[in-house]
């Protein structure tokens, strides 16, 4: 799927420690009822022939919507797959090192917590970067907190898209302030939801006055 900067409106980042009334692709399902744009397969402790099996499901499932799937960190098993592209973080593989084994075409983003970290992710051929955190998170409890200001500062430093990720919610979405934002990256907001389609929809009208800013 050729990347475009509106796939970015409302990126969802899966979760599995919400599965259980249902199963991962029904909530995905349900997630992109509700308006999410693009979905993060996020596993860090299946094994990888697990791991494939299921990101084929969710890729087939996505796909069949018109919707991007990115896999977090491991750019072997989305190519092996079929997903649209990965995610990586500053202890990742390096962007350049995928761009160079991946090719054009192939989505890549990566975490920016720094103007350093966003510039070098744009000269090494990521597509978009994700900045934070935005907010306490409840996923990542190390995660550093940005200000508004540190935000701003990064998004505007490069040309690619950025989205802010980090302890987003429904009730603290309208407080980010940053000019540029193509969208925002959401985890519980959307996978610890009761209504996980009403939560894609509130997020997603969020996401949309956010962009813009």
């Amino acid at each position: 799927m050729k990347f475009n900067k509106e796939m970015l409106r409302l990126y969802a980042v899966t979760d599995r420690a919400w599965v259980g009334r249902q199963t991962l692709s029904e909530q995905i399902s349900d997630a992109i009822d509700g308006g999410v744009t693009i979905v993060q397969l996020r596993e860090k402790e299946l094994p990888e022939d697990e791991f494939i099996r299921e990101a084929e499901e969710i890729c087939r499932l996505c796909h069949s919507r018109g919707i991007p799937l990115i896999i977090n960190d491991n750019y072997n098993v989305a190519l092996k797959v079929g997903a649209d592209g990965v995610h990586v973080g500053i202890e990742d593989a390096p962007v350049a090192e995928i761009r160079s084994k991946a090719g054009e075409g192939f989505i890549i983003g990566a975490t920016a917590k720094t103007v350093e970290q966003a510039q070098q992710a744009e000269r090494s051929g990521a597509d978009y970067i994700g900045v934070g955190a935005v907010f306490p998170s409840p996923t990542k409890k190390n995660a550093i907190r940005i200000s508004d200001a540190q935000l701003e500062q990064i998004v505007s430093s490069v040309s690619i898209p950025a989205v802010a990720i980090g302890g987003i919610t429904i009730n603290n979405a309208d407080e980010i302030r940053c000019s540029g934002l193509r969208g925002i990256a959401v985890v519980s907001a959307v996978f610890s939801a009761e209504d996980i389609k009403e939560a894609a929809s509130l997020l997603r009208e969020k996401a949309e006055k956010i962009a813009k800013q």
